[in-house]
């Protein structure tokens, strides 16, 4: 695979445009961000950057519109300058009058950035390329700079106007991150048996993976945990009571349990879901089988037949790619599936694959992060690469090794 990366990037005195991925966990009750990984993995782009001369303007995002951790990127300021060794400078706008007139103020070397696009109704839309070149959002900024970087791995499987409405009118280049984690991967080979474990609460996005691995025979297993074990069960006809089929109803839809009930009738030997669940009864786990189903209780975790059934599987695979927690492992008492399934992960002899976000601090809450071969920082993004799924961002900076973009003055 070939893409520009920095090392062809002339960027001297020049205004460069650099999107990152910085999407962290926040703690609800304090709105603190809870660790850094994100911060340290994009820093060494944006300082080569700022020491090459460069005026570095950076988008990011933190959350989606209506969750709890929807913030404004103030506090993540503090943050990116620790990383990067250099001061950050914070502003609360993304490309209204105050941000065009900052940029166009800056001197080399300094590092500016701008709000959470998400803050921008266009930037939450997923969109074919050349729309998203022609947002208001794009249209602003890109006249104030000559260059775009693409460090944002983990969201490379989106196609929104700050990751990939800039590549159609600018010198487009990948970030350091994004080199190494493209490399990395594309040498990966699926050697079989290859099981796939899937958790966490983004459901369509893992539907989409389990269509394409299965699909396409990448994957001989899919073990399914989380929200998305959930809805599998649902879709399969069990009845999860009202407190889960309500979260569950809140976090997807009923189309993605439609969608689950096609890819169980096509590949119902392959999806393997929960055995047993744990719940959550006054504070501390209880463990019950899925015929005491539906529960009032709030689903927490896998159970120990699951544990080790999916253990099983491990242990007999080649390759093993994960991406999400099998549980809500932050709460005392519900670490277990997740925690019991990577230690499985740590000791087998296959080429083991973690995707970012929440199971990498899962590895090492665990102590085992040293143990497995590769871990990524992209989560969703990782693993649709790995199950041969399109990435607008990828797609974008390959045609750019071979198209002679404009030049843009500011």
């Amino acid at each position: 695979m070939e893409f520009p990366t920095l090392d062809e990037a002339d960027v001297k005195g020049k205004t460069v445009l650099v999107r990152v991925d910085i999407n962290s966990s926040i703690d609800p009750r304090t709105g603190e961000i809870l660790d850094d990984m994100k911060f340290k993995e994009c820093a060494p782009t944006l300082r080569e950057l700022a020491h090459k001369g460069a005026k570095v303007v950076v988008l990011a995002h933190q959350g989606r519109p209506g969750e709890k951790d929807f913030t404004t990127l103030e506090k993540h300021t503090k943050k990116l300058s620790n990383a990067v060794g250099l001061k950050v400078i914070y502003l609360a706008d993304v490309f209204g009058p105050m941000a065009r007139n900052t940029i166009k103020l800056m001197h080399p070397g300094e590092i500016l950035l701008l709000d959470n696009v998400r803050l921008c109704a266009e930037e939450n839309l997923n969109r074919p390329v050349e729309e998203q070149a022609k947002t208001h959002f794009v249209r602003a900024l890109t006249p104030l700079v000559q260059l775009y970087v693409n460090d944002a791995f983990g969201a490379a499987h989106r196609s929104q106007p700050s990751l990939v409405g800039f590549s159609a009118l600018l010198p487009t280049y990948a970030g350091r991150l994004m080199e190494r984690e493209l490399k990395a991967l594309s040498a990966i080979s699926h050697k079989h048996p290859c099981v796939y474990v899937l958790g966490g609460v983004k459901v369509d996005d893992s539907l989409y993976i389990i269509e394409n691995v299965l699909g396409k025979g990448i994957a001989d297993s899919v073990l399914t945990g989380g929200l998305v074990g959930q809805t599998f069960l649902a879709a399969s006809g069990r009845n999860l009571g009202a407190p889960n089929l309500e979260l569950l109803k809140k976090r997807s839809s009923e189309k993605e349990i439609e969608r689950a009930k096609r890819l169980l009738n096509a590949h119902g030997e392959e999806i393997k879901m929960p055995l047993d669940v744990v719940v959550e009864a006054h504070g501390k786990p209880k463990e019950i089988s899925l015929e005491k189903l539906p529960t009032e209780l709030e689903i927490c975790d896998i159970g120990s037949r699951t544990m080790r059934e999916y253990s099983k599987f491990i242990e007999g695979a080649k390759t093993v790619v994960a991406n999400g927690p099998l549980g809500v492992f932050e709460r005392a008492g519900f670490e277990r599936g997740t925690f019991k399934v990577l230690k499985a992960m740590a000791s087998s002899q296959a080429f083991t694959i973690l995707g970012g976000g929440h199971m990498v601090a899962a590895a090492q809450a665990a102590g085992i992060a040293g143990r497995i071969k590769h871990i990524s920082t992209g989560g969703g993004a990782c693993i649709s690469f790995l199950s041969g799924k399109s990435l607008p961002v990828v797609e974008v900076l390959t045609r750019a090794k071979h198209t002679k973009l404009p030049e843009v003055r500011a």
